[in-house]
């Protein structure tokens, strides 16, 4: 790491309770002060760095040689939805990619048929949701639904007969209701979100840590104004191969890294953004409690920060959305809060992001 990273670095595990007789030097010649950048919202945040890490790759920076760090594995996905639309393919360690999870793929598939009433792939995964229906009834109802012979574009009172349970018909209300009523997509993922929670329940053992991903979905909703566009970006699949390879030759493919730090041990780039480096998130409220806990999440940064050979970013949105919540100002990560304009720059992202 150069100088000025080690500087910093230097400064986070200076302010342990418990002291390391820890103070890395280097031979390195002179480089760039880090940078902190508070960014309005989170979706400022990861436009950002999608556009830093373009800029990088133009100056001659692989991507293999820059990853993105963080503390949970959800506190990329916003980031990951504008890594697709941009087409920068990456890999990621330490957590399953955000469209990848079958939770989120149950939630998108209502939204899906509430847009195009026939989506018979989405139709059948809603259907196989509900207890008592398998695949050969959920052929059945795709099969009258192919013959028109109802559809969520009508009442469901005026089609579903009694051969269909009322948990069919409260399915077909709900997609009525979607289809027919809140323009806004939060809105109409709010709808689906009450009817899915206990299907959800029903279906994942492990829900309780599955549902935080369906919490920053519907976050991630509230970036939208048209319904198309939000399912348009959410149906793109990550990226497998580099298009920003120019030279077109049979060098490795180059991938961005998104992991958590856990996973980064042991690892260096070039260039290493951290991301989300909140009070609360980074370090996580539950260490709040414990002196030991909290010293962990000082030695995470730690590490996270001497993961950077030549730059190093990190970045924490100003404000945070939550669908309980509404819209909280968020304060930076204590073990940033103290770090002064000598060892780092600070940056403000306004609404030119």
């Amino acid at each position: 790491s150069t100088p000025q990273i080690l500087d910093l670095t230097n400064h986070i595990i200076a302010h342990a309770i418990e002291k390391y007789p820890k103070h890395l030097y280097t031979r390195r010649e002179n480089g760039e002060l880090p940078a902190i950048i508070s960014a309005t919202t989170e979706n400022m945040q990861s436009k950002f760095i999608v556009d830093r890490i373009l800029e990088l790759r133009e100056e001659g920076v692989p991507l293999n040689e820059i990853a993105v760090l963080f503390r949970s594995s959800y506190f990329s996905f916003d980031l990951e939805i504008e890594l697709n639309k941009a087409n920068v393919p990456y890999v990621k360690f330490g957590g399953i990619k955000f469209i990848e999870a079958a939770h989120v793929k149950d939630l998108l598939a209502f939204l899906r048929i509430a847009s195009n009433p026939k989506d018979f792939v989405s139709w059948y995964r809603v259907l196989l949701l509900h207890e008592g229906i398998g695949p050969k009834k959920a052929q059945q109802i795709l099969d009258e639904i192919s013959l028109f012979r109802f559809s969520n574009e009508s009442k469901p009172e005026e089609e579903i007969g009694k051969k269909y349970s009322e948990r069919i018909y409260n399915l077909f209300k709900v997609l009525n209701d979607l289809y027919t009523k809140h323009p806004l997509p939060a809105e109409k993922a709010e709808i689906a979100m009450e009817y899915y929670e206990p299907l959800f329940i029903q279906k994942y053992d492990d829900f309780n840590k599955r549902k935080k991903d369906l919490e920053i979905l519907m976050n991630i909703s509230q970036n939208y104004k048209s319904m198309d566009s939000f399912l348009s970006d959410m149906a793109l699949e990550p990226p497998s191969d580099s298009v920003v390879d120019i030279e077109g030759s049979d060098k490795e493919k180059e991938f961005l890294t998104l992991s958590t730090i856990h996973s980064a041990k042991g690892l260096e780039w070039h260039t290493v953004f951290i991301i989300h480096a909140v009070e609360g998130f980074f370090p996580s409220s539950q260490s709040f409690n414990s002196t030991e806990t909290l010293e962990e999440e000082r030695r995470l940064m730690y590490v996270a920060a001497t993961r950077a050979k030549q730059n190093l970013y990190i970045s924490y949105p100003m404000n945070i959305f939550d669908r309980y919540q509404g819209v909280t100002y968020s304060k930076p990560s204590r073990f940033i809060d103290t770090i002064t304009e000598e060892l780092a720059e600070e940056w403000l992202l306004e609404d030119e992001y």
